[in-house]
């Protein structure tokens, strides 16, 4: 640069971001530190967070959406269909909703938008070389293998091959599990996509997930079928320890509702002139743009232990 030119501006990688530096759940302090755990977790659990929201859909679905457990001792389109079906009503309505809201209508303009860059068009890298049109046509087939998931687990508690408890049968567990459950399914994600990070099952699975640079809802269950079909695969903890089949719900409501609603690329959801619901994951959002780094949650230490956090500073950058 030649003396006496102005320097260049510099550029603005993000519309809006959250409170910077991103924090860490506090689980894993050394010294523990117990009261900021606990005031972290009871933050977490507000009624109108998306945790508490996302039990809440579980809870109906298990209560009115979902065949009676024994009606899967025998294998049946019946009532397979009925959970496919509800599947595909919760999926269209969660990612097609905000999708219609915040990308199509534009409900909220650019308020709470973390990335400027539209959903992009005419590219050759995406199936109809449209991107929502082929993060819809992935998302539902990852909504065929979570239906798959689901309905192995009733066909495995109707026939005894799995433990099924009740809440009151063992009160403390349930209400335990359902506080594991969202760490459980951080540790297996984070275990998941740093694999398929590496060589053969990056540039033939994961790299279709990550054409996704910047996510709108229908981005976060676009992935290789490879992908969507492992991701659930955490259901499989059920099998070695006693649940009961709303903690099975839960669980695959992180992925069906969870993947969809924290690559909306808004932080909230407005609602009339309050700030609404937070839906949006500034934490991934960063792994999409960055590439190497937060591949877990923000509630799991394992970026932070293995040096792959980044707390979305300009330091970060």
């Amino acid at each position: 640069m030649s003396e006496g030119t102005p320097p260049r501006p510099k550029r603005q990688l993000w519309n809006y971001t959250p409170n910077l530096p991103i924090q860490l759940a506090p689980y894993w302090a050394w010294p523990l530190k117990p009261l900021a755990s606990l005031g972290y977790l009871l933050h977490s659990w507000n009624p109108i967070g998306m945790r508490f929201l996302i039990l809440v859909a579980a809870a109906v679905s298990w209560a009115f959406f979902t065949p009676d457990i024994s009606r899967a001792e025998a294998l049946s389109f019946d009532w397979i269909g009925e959970v496919l079906l509800r599947n595909f009503i919760i999926l269209t309505s969660v990612a097609g909703g905000l999708h219609v809201l915040l990308w199509a209508f534009r409900t909220q303009k650019d308020d709470y938008r973390y990335d400027m860059r539209p959903m992009m068009k005419g590219a050759k890298v995406f199936w109809f070389k449209n991107q929502v049109w082929d993060n819809m046509l992935w998302s539902y087939v990852a909504m065929i293998f979570w239906t798959f998931w689901e309905c192995l687990m009733w066909w495995s508690y109707a026939n005894g091959w799995a433990t099924m408890i009740t809440w009151d049968s063992n009160p403390v567990w349930f209400l335990a599990l359902i506080v594991l459950i969202p760490i459980w399914a951080g540790l297996h994600f984070y275990g998941l996509h740093r694999l398929i990070h590496v060589g053969p099952l990056y540039k033939y699975v994961h790299s279709w997930h990550h054409r996704n640079i910047n996510t709108g809802p229908w981005s976060g269950l676009s992935m290789h079928p490879v992908e969507s079909f492992l991701l659930m695969f955490d259901t499989m903890i059920f099998f070695l320890i006693p649940a009961h089949p709303l903690h099975v719900i839960f669980l695959l409501f992180h992925h069906g509702i969870g993947a969809p609603t924290s690559h909306a690329g808004f932080e909230r959801l407005k609602v009339a002139s309050t700030k609404g619901v937070e839906v949006g994951d500034f934490y991934h959002q960063l792994h999409h743009r960055f590439f190497d780094c937060n591949y877990g949650t923000f509630e799991t230490p394992w970026d932070k232990w293995f040096n792959t956090f980044h707390d979305g500073s300009d330091e970060g950058n």
